[in-house]
């Protein structure tokens, strides 16, 4: 199984989305500056997750979240929470 993410920069509020197997373990190298694309906007919350069960099908998912019609999805999902 793999889960397809969104976190949200607490600093300035940008959106980044990802998947993997751990999420736990994704989420902790997110804030713990390992990842060298969100290390400068720590810290980090996350906002959405989505099960899949594969890596073409959470990769397919993921290409989703980054386009226009995803990102805005998540924006206005993020604005119920």
């Amino acid at each position: 199984m793999f889960t397809v993410y969104a976190i949200k920069s607490e600093l300035d509020g940008r959106i980044y989305v990802g998947f993997t197997d751990c999420l736990e373990r994704r989420l902790k190298e997110h804030n713990s500056g390992k990842t060298k694309s969100t290390k400068g906007f720590i810290p980090w919350k996350l906002i959405f997750t989505e099960r899949c069960e594969s890596r073409e099908i959470a990769r397919s998912r993921e290409k989703y979240f980054k386009s226009g019609c995803g990102k805005e999805y998540l924006k206005q999902t993020n604005k119920a929470l």
